[in-house]
């Protein structure tokens, strides 16, 4: 009884869940960098600061970058565009700490973000406490002293014009305080006129690029990064490998029909192509077994006909009788050939990996020790996998083709990339362009100027290219300038 397998999930669900486990592990690894580093606050500029930079003052800022100072005979656009949104510049409380005319300064921001307005009443927050804590009190205790020509002056600016939405009204000293330390966050640009009609322009210094925050957060997304990759490289791997192992258990069903079924295990279509292959290897096993013992069954059989036509033939007249026996035996070889080479295939072999070079050494050798005039030209060693045997008995064929029809052979072993390759050479009178493919037909048999299995029964070369192909490689026939050149290609191990 045949155990169903336990549900496999999907390449598609598996595919999903790689993804989704990206993004998440990557969003994590984001959040805690945001949570662990959060982003810098901008920069922020007090009206006193920007108001001794156009006095000619110092250019340096308590919690931002250094100011650039310019002049200009003109105003630049931006301050023709007005306010772009939000809350207006603090204009009045630029003019109060410059003591200049509301109609000689000018003051251009950014529109602010939400943090922007946040920080802006966090910094108005801390001045009126730290004002209180210093004794100013809600009405009484001392205060700084308005500026010249200040809020309280004829025609200065009013200080109530700029709120800072703290309760109650608060007192000369706070607002005059309040006014100087009103915050201006991020890019801003003021200008304030000459005396010689010019303008005055201050604004914040470039930021460097990329900022620490910036290079800081660079290099924790390639650490998320170096985190996440080898934890998806796996998990893809895991996916991918059923993949390549089924590709390899196709391949080697190629070289070698008799294989092991292929035991794969992996998403839920690996496993039903996986069951489908094997079911597709047995019935082609069992085709070819079933084609080779009846082709097996009927040369057997016709040793009986040919027995009884032997037997017939013996009271016939002397050159009837020779003829057909000539016939009868060339039959009976042939029988012979057939029956060995099924007899051959249909014993499976363990499959090893070979040192191909001592294999053809063997085969030279032996047919050297029958007195054949075989010469193993400069090669190199080269592994293959394959029955040594059925290899031999390929290497065998070509040698004996060489030998009966050119009376020698020549041969070279060597590598070419992925394949081992094994030619044997002759100098013999050759082959028609046309024949050279047909020769590999069964019982295929040239004119007289070349007869590839003279004193053969013609299964040589076709038993050869079967064994090779076999093995996942091939052999072929090329036509020299004289003589004749068989090709054997098979993959290396």
């Amino acid at each position: 009884m045949k155990l169903r397998a336990l549900p496999r999930a999907s390449i598609g669900v598996q595919l999903i869940l790689l993804v989704l486990a990206c993004l998440l592990a990557m969003h994590l690894v984001l959040f805690a960098i945001v949570g662990l580093f959060p982003p810098p606050r901008p920069p922020i500029y007090r009206v006193a600061e920007i108001a001794t930079a156009l006095s000619g003052g110092a250019l340096t800022a308590r919690d931002g970058r250094p100011m650039v100072r310019t002049v200009s005979a003109t105003l630049p656009k931006a301050f023709a565009e007005g306010p772009r949104g939000g809350r207006p510049p603090p204009v009045e409380a630029l003019a109060a700490a410059t003591a200049r005319p509301r109609e000689e300064v000018r003051i251009v921001q950014r529109r602010p973000s939400a943090l922007d307005r946040f920080l802006r009443e966090d910094v108005s927050a801390r001045l009126v406490i730290e004002h209180r804590r210093r004794g100013g009190g809600g009405g009484g205790g001392r205060h700084e002293p308005p500026p010249p020509g200040g809020p309280e002056g004829a025609g200065a600016p009013t200080p109530d014009r700029f709120d800072h939405r703290i309760e109650g009204r608060p007192p000369p000293g706070l607002r005059y305080l309040l006014m100087r330390e009103a915050p201006v966050i991020g890019d801003f640009q003021a200008a304030i006129r000459r005396p010689d009609g010019q303008w005055t322009i201050v604004r914040p210094s470039p930021e460097p690029f990329p900022t620490d925050w910036q290079r800081r957060m660079a290099l924790f997304v390639l650490a998320a990064f170096g985190v996440v990759a080898p934890a998806a490289f796996l998990f893809a791997r895991r996916i991918t490998a059923p993949l390549k192992r089924f590709s390899e258990a196709a391949e080697r069903l190629g070289r070698d029909p008799h294989a092991a079924p292929a035991a794969l295990t992996g998403p839920a279509e690996i496993g039903a192509a996986a069951d489908a292959f094997n079911d597709m290897q047995a019935r082609l096993r069992r085709y070819i077994d079933d084609r080779t013992a009846m082709v097996g069954a009927i040369s057997h059989d016709l040793r009986t006909p040919l027995a009884r036509i032997r037997f017939k033939m013996e009271g016939a007249e002397g050159g009837l009788k020779d003829t057909v026996l000539a016939d009868v035996v060339q039959m009976e070889q042939m029988i012979a050939g057939v029956l060995a080479f099924i007899r051959d295939e249909s014993t499976p072999r363990r499959r090893e990996k070979l040192d191909l070079l001592s294999l053809v050494e063997c085969v030279v050798d032996d047919a050297a020790l029958v007195g054949g005039d075989v010469e193993l030209l400069e090669s190199g060693p080269v592994q293959v996998e394959g029955d040594a045997v059925a290899l031999q008995r390929l290497f065998v064929n070509l040698v004996d083709n060489a030998l009966k029809h050119a009376g020698q052979a020549r041969i070279r072993v060597r590598r070419e990339d992925d394949q081992a390759v094994v030619e044997v050479i002759d100098e013999g009178p050759g082959l028609a362009p046309e024949d050279l493919e047909r020769a590999f037909q069964p019982f295929f048999r040239a004119d007289a100027s070349r007869n590839l299995d003279s004193g053969g029964i013609g299964l040589g070369l076709p038993i050869a290219r079967s064994t090779a192909r076999a093995h996942g490689g091939d052999v072929e026939l090329i036509a020299q300038p004289k003589g004749l050149k068989a090709r054997v290609t098979l993959p290396v191990a």
